[in-house]
């Protein structure tokens, strides 16, 4: 399936972290055109590969709905899924453009944007419910791929391991007793590749490997 399927999630007006919902609301005036509710993941449930990143950026996904698309990490993440055929399309950097994810699904350790994109540990906490509910929905789930050190730990807590059972790092590759494989990458955020800590190379060294394992790759 190449399609969006809706998963119960966060209300419009999710209340569970107060400090959210009040950025929600200032936005709703400041950023009047834009989305700003929780943002739904994005990719089928029948999917292999759940690819978890940080939080919906402030004119990125929490304008636009749609995860990863409106930033520079979208820029760079949704052409190296279109590179290693987990994606098909055009990426329009909007929700009304053709692209589709192929065998994957794209959802974010904290569904509402936060403050300077800094979520508290108490609000990871609290939406961590959703990731949980999200992966006991995705019947064919394989791999998660963690874009970043707060998905990593959001992931590994909600799957109920301790940290020291799958440290984070860049390439690192747990296989997990339920039969599941944790994949790790720094973010694919602008600071990242701007600074030398992630280069283009480096993320599709990534996604080669889970699409070589999980034979997705044409």
């Amino acid at each position: 399936m190449t399609s969006n399927t809706i998963l119960a999630g966060p209300d419009q007006d999710c209340g569970f972290c107060p400090r959210l919902q009040h950025f929600r609301a200032e936005n709703r005036l400041t950023l009047p055109d834009g989305f700003n509710a929780p943002v739904p993941s994005f990719g089928a449930l029948d999917a292999p590969l759940l690819i978890l990143g940080l939080a919906p950026g402030l004119k990125g996904a929490n304008f636009t709905g749609r995860p990863f698309t409106g930033d520079y990490a979208g820029d760079l993440l949704y052409a190296t899924l279109l590179k290693f055929d987990l994606a098909r399309g055009v990426y329009g950097e909007n929700i009304h453009d053709s692209l589709q994810l192929n065998n994957c699904r794209i959802a974010n350790a904290v569904r509402c944007v936060p403050p300077q994109n800094k979520p508290t540990v108490q609000e990871i906490t609290t939406c961590r419910r959703f990731l949980g509910d999200e992966i006991a929905a995705m019947p064919k789930l394989r791999a998660v791929l963690c874009l970043g050190r707060i998905a990593h730990d959001s992931a590994v807590k909600t799957l109920g391991l301790r940290a020291r059972e799958a440290p984070f790092a860049h390439g690192a590759v747990h296989a997990l007793a339920m039969g599941l494989k944790l994949y790790d990458s720094y973010h694919c955020s602008r600071y990242n590749t701007n600074t030398g800590v992630l280069t283009v190379q480096m993320f599709e060294a990534v996604f080669a490997r889970i699409a070589e394992e999980l034979r997705i790759a044409g």
